[in-house]
């Protein structure tokens, strides 16, 4: 049903109908825009590669086949969108802050000070191995954990085999176990 409801809309979109643009672009935002802050971290910045993500989507909506899910399409958009801009700055260092301000809002839901001053040590933990990850082990942790994907859109969207995410994924949770292991007590 939902299928249903988004392809219309973008038989609509493609017909230059101003609502069914808006109601489009109202429907996937709050994804684009988290997807964009996660990569860019800065919320200004964020929201402009938004727009330019929405902006490239629809000039290229004729070209959109169904064959992978919109939402893939328009987050491989947007993930190239933020890549471009990251290409121009020279840095990972807003990654960074992104994830850690993430975890930082989750260990927010902690009972007690002492709980989140543990909670805040392990987040600073969990990036420091994240960081040391190289994108191609890093982007896919972002989009399955955060972004709460499946394993058939990142490989749409990162542009390899589905069997490639799947070894991504279990390499870089090994790498996060290994690199917790003093955190956490538990070993192998």
């Amino acid at each position: 049903m939902e299928l249903d409801h988004t392809s219309q809309l973008i038989a609509a979109c493609r017909r230059g109908d101003e609502l069914a643009i808006e109601q489009l672009v109202r429907q996937y935002e709050t994804g684009v825009f988290r997807l964009a802050l996660s990569v860019l971290d800065d919320p200004v910045e964020a929201n402009e590669a938004a727009q330019d993500a929405f902006i490239s989507a629809l000039n290229a909506l004729e070209r959109y086949q169904d064959h992978s899910t919109f939402k893939a399409w328009l987050y491989t958009i947007t993930l190239n969108t933020c890549r471009s801009r990251l290409r121009k700055r020279r840095t990972v260092e807003k990654l960074r802050q992104t994830l850690i301000g993430i975890f930082r809002v989750q260990s927010q839901k902690q009972a007690s000070p002492e709980d989140a001053a543990i909670q805040n040590e392990k987040d600073a933990a969990l990036w420091k191995a994240i960081q040391s990850m190289d994108e191609k082990h890093r982007l896919p942790l972002v989009l399955r954990y955060y972004h709460d994907l499946p394993t058939a859109e990142i490989a749409h969207i990162l542009n390899v085999n589905e069997g490639t995410i799947h070894s991504r994924l279990h390499n870089g949770r090994e790498r996060l176990r290994l690199a917790l292991e003093p955190l956490t007590g538990v070993e192998k």
